[in-house]
Parts: C-alpha cells; sequence; structure tokens
C-alpha cells in the first residue's frame, strides 16, 4: 500500500531542466506542474474533513437536546439509526479520509516533490557558466537550492492544506452556530475580524524578515564550507582565529534577524491569547443569556463553547503554519535569485554535435574583456594546423588560459569567432565540444570518489583494463596500490577525500593526466600539465605526455619553457596580443620576449642584471 503511493510521481523527470522564472508564484508553478493533480487531492480531502469535524460538532449540539429531553425508553428506538450513522461517520469515514490524505500527503507528495525540485534545479545549476561558479560559494549554491526545495513544497503545502482548512472550518463554524442563534455568532466574527487583523499586521513582517534571516543563513553556511573546503590554507597560515571571526560575523548577522522575529512571534502570541479569552468569556456570556432568555437551547450553548476551545488550539497552529509559510517563502524566494539567473553559455536551438575529423583550429580575430573595459584579447587571430604542437608562453595575465577558456566555451566571444575543421564552436553545442578536447590543467580538482571513478571520468565505459593501462602511462599505477583510505577501502576503490586532498599534488596530477589518455581526445589542451610533479616523475612521464600527442593537435601552457621547448611552434603573447611566433631555436635567439624569459629561466639572467631589474 505504501509502495503503491509512493510510485504515483516520478522524483526524476527525464525532460531537459529549463530556466525558472525568477517571480515566486511562476518559479513555484515551475515545480509543480507534474505534481499538482495530487494536491488538487489533498485539497478535495482536507475541506471534507474539516467540513465533516464542523458537523460533529453541530451533531454534539443536538445529542445534547436529545438527551435533555429524551426518553431514556424511546430514545435508542427514535434517534438509533441516526447515531449509527453519526457512529459510522466517526468510525469509518473520517478515519478513512484522514488515512488517504496523510498517505496521499507523505508518501505520495512530501518525498517526491522536494527531490523533483532538487533534480531539476541541480541539473539545471550544473549546466550553469563557470563564471557563475567564480561568483559564488559552493556551499552557498546548494544550500540554497536545498533550502528552495524545501521552501517551495512547504510554500505550496502550506497554502493549499492550511487555508482550504481554515476556511471550510471557520465558515462552517460561523454558519453553524448562526443557525444555532445569531447573537452568539457576533463574537465569532468579532474575533474572526481581529485575528486577521493580527495577522496582516505582524506576518509581512515576520515574512520581510524570514527573507534577510534565509539568506544570511546561506552566507553562515557558504562561509563555513568555504573554511573546511580550504582547511589546508588556514592551517598552514594558523588562521584558525581568523577564521572564528570570519564564521562568527557571519553567525551574528543571521543572530541579529532571529531576535526581531522572536519579538514579533511574542506580541502575536499574546494578542492572540487576549482574543481567545475574550471570545470564551463573550461566547459563554451570550450563549447563557440567550438560553436564560429562550432563544437558544443548552445544546447550542454546548456546541459554542466547544467550538470556542477548538479554535483556541487551531488559532495558535493556523499562526505557526503562517509564521512558518512566510519563513519558507523567504527561502523560496531567497533560493529563487540563484536558481533563476539565465545561463551565461548556452547552447543554442539548432546547435549541432562537432564533429573532427583533422583537429585544426582557428582563432578568427577574436576579442574578450571579461565584460570589462579594458581588453584582455583583442583582434586576436591564430591558426593551428591539424596535428600540429603548439605552446603558449608569455607573463601571468597575457591572456593564455582564457584562450584556452575560450576554446573550451567556459565563456562566450565578445567578439570573432574560433573554427574546428571550419565549425563554429559557437554553433555546436557545449558537450560535444568538449567531449573532443582532452585537458590537463595546472589546479588538480579530483572528485571525492574512488581512483577508479577519478581515472574512469575520462572514459565512463572503459574496462578495468582499460583504466590500470591508463594509470601506467601515467605513472601513477605503482602509488594507487598501495592506496588505502579510512573506510578501508584499497588501491583503486580508495576514495581520494575532497577535491583530492588525500594525495600530493603530483598524484592528483598524475591521476589527471590519466584520465586524459583514456579519453584519448583528438585535441589537447596542456595547462601546466606537469607543473605539480618533481623532475624525476615528470621526466618519466613525458614521453607518455609524448606519446599522448601523437596525431593530436596540441595546445600546451607553460611556464616552465624547457617543457614546451620542442614543440612544433611557440607563440608568445603579451597582453592579449601575440607578439612572437616561431621554433624555440628562433625566438631564443631573436631580441624580444621569449629570449629574456628563455635567458631568466636557462640562469643566463646572472649576467643580465639589467633586464632583471627592468621587469
Amino acid at each position: 500500500m505504501f509502495s503503491w503511493f509512493e510510485k504515483r510521481i516520478d522524483p526524476f523527470p527525464a525532460e531537459p531542466p529549463e530556466q525558472p522564472p525568477a517571480t515566486l508564484l511562476a518559479f513555484c508553478w515551475h515545480y509543480t506542474k507534474g505534481i499538482w493533480p495530487w494536491l488538487a487531492v489533498t485539497s478535495v480531502l482536507i475541506a471534507l474533513i474539516s467540513g465533516l469535524q464542523v458537523t460533529l460538532f453541530g451533531f454534539l449540539g443536538n445529542v445534547v437536546d436529545w438527551l435533555a429531553n429524551a426518553d431514556r425508553a424511546t430514545f435508542l428506538r427514535d434517534e438509533g439509526w441516526t447515531l449509527a450513522g453519526m457512529g459510522a461517520v466517526i468510525l469509518v469515514l473520517l478515519p478513512g479520509l484522514s488515512l488517504l490524505h496523510t498517505m496521499v500527503m507523505h508518501q505520495t507528495i512530501f518525498g517526491n516533490y522536494p527531490m523533483i525540485i532538487r533534480w531539476k534545479a541541480h541539473r539545471y545549476l550544473l549546466g550553469q557558466s563557470f563564471a557563475f561558479y567564480q561568483d559564488e560559494f559552493a556551499g552557498r549554491v546548494a544550500t540554497k537550492m536545498m533550502q528552495a526545495a524545501l521552501g517551495v513544497r512547504e510554500s505550496v503545502v502550506k497554502i493549499l492544506d492550511v487555508f482550504i482548512y481554515v476556511s471550510v472550518y471557520f465558515a462552517g463554524t460561523l454558519i453553524l452556530v448562526g443557525s444555532l442563534d445569531l447573537w452568539m455568532m457576533l463574537p465569532f466574527v468579532v474575533w474572526l475580524v481581529f485575528y486577521v487583523g493580527l495577522l496582516r499586521y505582524f506576518l509581512p513582517k515576520m515574512r520581510k524578515i524570514s527573507e534577510v534571516q534565509s539568506n544570511a543563513r546561506s552566507t553562515m553556511t557558504g562561509r563555513v564550507v568555504d573554511s573546511y573546503t580550504n582547511i589546508m590554507t588556514v592551517k598552514l597560515f594558523a588562521h584558525s582565529g581568523r577564521e572564528e571571526i570570519y564564521a562568527r560575523e557571519a553567525m551574528d548577522d543571521f543572530l541579529q534577524t532571529v531576535h526581531p522575529q522572536m519579538r514579533y512571534v511574542t506580541m502575536l502570541n499574546t494578542g492572540l491569547d487576549m482574543s481567545n479569552s475574550l471570545l470564551l468569556f463573550a461566547v459563554g456570556a451570550v450563549g447563557i443569556a440567550s438560553w436564560l432568555a429562550g432563544a437558544a437551547s443548552v445544546g447550542a450553548l454546548a456546541v459554542g463553547v466547544g467550538l470556542v476551545l477548538r479554535l483556541e488550539g487551531m488559532s495558535h497552529w493556523v499562526m505557526w503554519e503562517l509564521a512558518g509559510l512566510f519563513e519558507n517563502i523567504g527561502m523560496a524566494e531567497d533560493g529563487m535569485g540563484t536558481i533563476a539567473q539565465p545561463r551565461a553559455v548556452q547552447d543554442k536551438p539548432d546547435a549541432k554535435v562537432l564533429t573532427v575529423s583533422e583537429g585544426r583550429i582557428e582563432f578568427d580575430h577574436i576579442r574578450f574583456h571579461y565584460g570589462k573595459d579594458d581588453g584582455v584579447i583583442e583582434d586576436l587571430s591564430l591558426a593551428v594546423a591539424p596535428g600540429e604542437k603548439v605552446g603558449l608562453v608569455g607573463r601571468s595575465g597575457a591572456g593564455k588560459s582564457t584562450l584556452m577558456n575560450l576554446l573550451l566555451r567556459l565563456y562566450d566571444l565578445e567578439g570573432g569567432q574560433i573554427l574546428i575543421d571550419g565549425q563554429n564552436i559557437a554553433d555546436v553545442t557545449q558537450d560535444s565540444l568538449r567531449s573532443q578536447i582532452g585537458v590537463v590543467t595546472q589546479d588538480t580538482s579530483l572528485l571525492h570518489r574512488s581512483v577508479r571513478d577519478n581515472i574512469a571520468y575520462g572514459k565512463p565505459d572503459a574496462t578495468e583494463e582499460e583504466i590500470i593501462a591508463a594509470a601506467k602511462r601515467a605513472n601513477a599505477h605503482d602509488y594507487i596500490v598501495d592506496l588505502v583510505d579510512m573506510q578501508g577501502r584499497t588501491g583503486y576503490d580508495a576514495h581520494v577525500g575532497e577535491r583530492g586532498v588525500k594525495l600530493s599534488g603530483g598524484q592528483r596530477q598524475r591521476i589527471a593526466i590519466a584520465r586524459v589518455f583514456l579519453k584519448n581526445a583528438p585535441i589537447l589542451v596542456l595547462d601546466e600539465a606537469t607543473s605539480a610533479l618533481d623532475s624525476e616523475v615528470e621526466s618519466a612521464i613525458q614521453e607518455n605526455l609524448y606519446a599522448l600527442m601523437e596525431g593530436k593537435t596540441v595546445i600546451a601552457i607553460a611556464h616552465r619553457l624547457s617543457t614546451i621547448s620542442s614543440l612544433d611552434r611557440l607563440v608568445v603573447l603579451d597582453k592579449g596580443r601575440i607578439v612572437e611566433e616561431g621554433t624555440h631555436e628562433e625566438l631564443a635567439q631573436s631580441d624580444g620576449l621569449y629570449a629574456q624569459l628563455w635567458a631568466r629561466q636557462s640562469g643566463g639572467f646572472i649576467d643580465t642584471g639589467e633586464t632583471v631589474a627592468a621587469e
């Protein structure tokens, strides 16, 4: 039975994720489209349940009147079928409706609904641009995504469940009391007006605080996660105390949103308690007066007082539900601000799959400024022939890594075009583009998974033999077999820790190289690929790297010029422009920037103090 209800909704819909709307109602509806029929079912059920509960109070009044006037000898004969019918309502119908409501709510909706939101939002965020993640804490993005899922679910469910229940119950209460005695209905009307006034005054204030609080909570979590993620840096610089202050500032900002929120809660509770006490006194007084005047029966008085006692508990419940609603709306809106951002780099609707037959790369008058006024790359043109090995050289900030990011389309160009075998990379899908390019970067980041999973990231369907062969080619197999993690997993099953923190820089780099060996893409980008390796290990895998380059178009970036000196052509960049091109021998003998850089790295700078000083 449980399983049937749990499987009514697919928590992982297959349709491609779309950008969510940036307004609250549309944002909530975007993630509710596949689940609304079941929300409608719960709304109908809660309306029936609340209506039946009010009816029970009316029946209670009738029972009191019957007992006050009935003849014991004929009571069951006169009212037996009515009592049996109401007994069936109490014992069968009401519990049955409640069971069906809770099954739909808790088995069908509560688990699946937020999972749909997380699944869709996560898939959408995975497609966000590289720049998006450079501007955000990873922990903050994850927190907002998780909060938004719960915020949307709770907001939608509370609006439907609470408002429908309360509306039917309050309306039914007024109708019931009014049918018994119009004067007794008057205190309920006055109380309801006062109650709505209280909520209208306090809840918007609490909502505003909740929005600020949700953002403060995300910032607090982001700062804590940032400290944990960079724990090695924290320890190396002995800045635990500084990180405490950094986190405490965010915690204190969060706490400053809690205190005013709790003040409003206290004032709202006090006002509600006073209005409930006045309602009980007024209904009791009016009811007794009406009974004394012969206008109301004992049953009517019993119903009125019973409803007051029921409303007293319900009013507090409604208040907390509405306060929770606004808190969840605040979380949903806060998450919406992050999730609903448009993707800066998107595939065109008619984007094709990139096919690489030769591997020719052309940078055609490209321009890119990172959105700033000063140019990083301005009107740069460069052609790389199929199978050619080109090295990019230049000072830090010359535009080398930016050029590679543009080739991988981590950013969109501001002018010009990049062609691969005559195909504009802006016209092909990002996945097909990156699947044709193998990349080893200077800052190697591994997934917190097994060594096997990290290497196989280059080819998910790789066999065990292929994975081990790639590791051997990267000179990584010997140390991998000796690995043991905290869970006792060994060798290729050992987990490497967050971002590969359990491995040395050289070990991480060799795994990164192994997965590029396994990927075997026709275009290869090496961005300081051996910078984390010591000379002995670098020498050991250098031949394998040259083997990897065989038959591929290669663009390599290196500050250690000796690692790229044997490439077919070197391109020297300065301030986003090409200032020199040629082989190592040609450039080393010229009087240009490359010759200066080579002289310093080869030891020639000892006798060129003037040049060094000029730098």
